[in-house]
């Protein structure tokens, strides 16, 4: 997930110089990594929450940790990334770049909206494996 949002989406804004082919792809990288996220913290959650069930009660935080970053994963995968992705086929159809359509401002926002979903995922995963070291102790 870092590597996904915080290497891949730079390098290929940095090295495609047609940012809408960058966004096209970034997009669908984020599509796959959002679903991916979607199942890994929802396999994680029920195997937290059966530890929490057997008296483990150091996976409860954990617990809560994985449903958070499921809702975030959630959010982006189907609401965000598939309105983003509306918008700029729907500016396609009409001959020009989402950034020049009359949705760009509505885009730049939801583009926002995702990159702070992101970063909180991104900020309850490096929490999770904090505890997850901590718990294994």
């Amino acid at each position: 997930m870092l590597a996904t949002g915080y290497l891949v989406a730079p390098a290929l804004f940095s090295i495609l110089t047609d940012r809408q082919v960058a966004g096209m792809i970034a997009g669908d990288i984020f599509r796959i990594e959002a679903y991916l996220s979607f199942v890994v913290c929802l396999v994680l959650l029920v195997m937290a929450n059966h530890f929490v069930n057997h008296g483990q009660l150091q996976y409860k935080l954990i617990r809560w940790l994985l449903l958070a970053m499921l809702i975030c994963a959630l959010i982006g995968s189907v609401v965000l990334l598939p309105w983003m992705s509306a918008l700029r086929d729907q500016a396609l159809l009409n001959g020009m770049p989402v950034m020049q359509s009359p949705s760009a401002t509505l885009f730049g926002r939801l583009h926002g909206v995702s990159s702070i979903v992101y970063l909180i995922q991104s900020l309850l995963g490096v929490k999770l494996v904090w505890e997850s070291a901590k718990s294994s102790h």
